[in-house]
């Protein structure tokens, strides 16, 4: 690892468990303070993979936008592909992903199924739930070395397939994926991203793309594992959940599924063992209304758990990164 002269400025909390934490006792102006240590704090989310401050003090969109544009060198526009919809709040500020509060939001990295992707996740905690809703982060080099090296081999040979199906009654639908319903908009952007796609007879949009599982990070080289193969697999999914939509949409009509790279389904035996690798490697801090989370989304992965009562977090992606710089294991394709 490089070293980051800059991170020592900075009193940085380490504990086992959890994230690193800077604590600071009052902030007037949060972007302001961002801003004059923007260096500092960038540097330790290069060392560490991610940074939790806490005493920020943001409590609305307008002030966790300016501290997100104060700290990234570029928010990034409405995202493509999303799984669940978010509200914007202003350009590049969004709410967190709209997902069932009693259901957990299993480890993955932001938009890792894209050909650009964010290289920072930038959170900013307005109303703390009274109870869960944490956050988590797993290293994803951690992470790579612990799972068995064979599925690691398979994973790099041939990579993960994601299939996808957008309608209006489950998942995102096509408006809200692709920022339009126009087909010729849809497949154009399709064809330029390595998707294949097929418009089934109820309208519904079925998608296929194969992506690398194992990147190296575009500036320290680690190999990182980076995928949603878990997340967006069947057999995360709560059982009875995915046996209701399984019996109304059929096998291949789940909103979403991830297989390996030749198109070999993952047993639940697999998903079971990337969950609980990543669950073992989990730091994780309960949110505190003003909190500001910084997250390399390459090189961490993130997580929600489920909560109880009123949880606001916003969400910025930002300093975009192409897959292609980051060493790929296999070529991109839509198969």
């Amino acid at each position: 690892m490089p070293s980051h002269p800059a991170a020592p400025l900075l009193d940085v909390t380490l504990r086992p468990g959890s994230p690193p934490v800077l604590r600071i006792d009052s902030c007037a102006d949060p972007a302001s303070w961002v801003a004059g240590r923007r260096d500092a704090l960038r540097a330790v989310v290069a060392e560490h993979g991610a940074l939790l401050v806490r005493g920020l003090g943001l409590h609305d969109a307008a002030g966790a936008g300016d501290a997100f544009r104060a700290l990234a060198d570029r928010l990034m526009g409405a995202e493509k592909e999303g799984f669940a919809p978010r509200t914007p709040h202003s350009e590049g500020v969004y709410s967190s992903s709209k997902w069932p509060q009693n259901q957990p939001m299993c480890m993955h990295q932001e938009l890792s199924y894209t050909l650009e992707f964010p290289g920072l996740m930038l959170f900013a905690c307005l109303t703390a739930p009274a109870a869960g809703g944490v956050t988590g982060v797993a290293d994803a080099p951690t992470v790579l070395d612990a799972l068995p090296r064979k599925l690691v081999k398979r994973f790099e040979r041939q990579g993960w397939l994601l299939t996808r199906n957008y309608n209006d009654e489950i998942g995102a639908s096509v408006a809200e994926a692709f920022g339009t319903d126009d087909r010729a908009t849809v497949e154009e952007y399709c064809r330029a991203n390595a998707i294949a796609y097929q418009w089934l007879p109820d309208g519904t949009l079925r998608t296929r793309q194969r992506r690398s599982a194992v990147v190296r990070h575009p500036v320290t080289g680690q190999r990182c594992w980076f995928n949603q193969v878990a997340f967006l697999n069947e057999w995360t999914i709560e059982p009875e959940v995915r046996e209701y939509l399984v019996d109304v949409y059929g096998a291949d009509g789940l909103p979403f599924n991830t297989c390996y790279g030749n198109g070999e389904p993952l047993g639940p035996d697999v998903v079971e063992r990337l969950n609980s690798v990543y669950e073992a490697h989990t730091l994780q801090e309960p949110w505190q209304a003003g909190d500001l989370l910084v997250v390399d989304n390459i090189r961490t992965a993130h997580s929600r758990a489920p909560f109880d009562g009123p949880r606001e977090v916003l969400v910025a992606m930002a300093d975009p990164v192409r897959l292609s710089a980051c060493s790929p294991t296999i070529e991109v394709s839509a198969t």
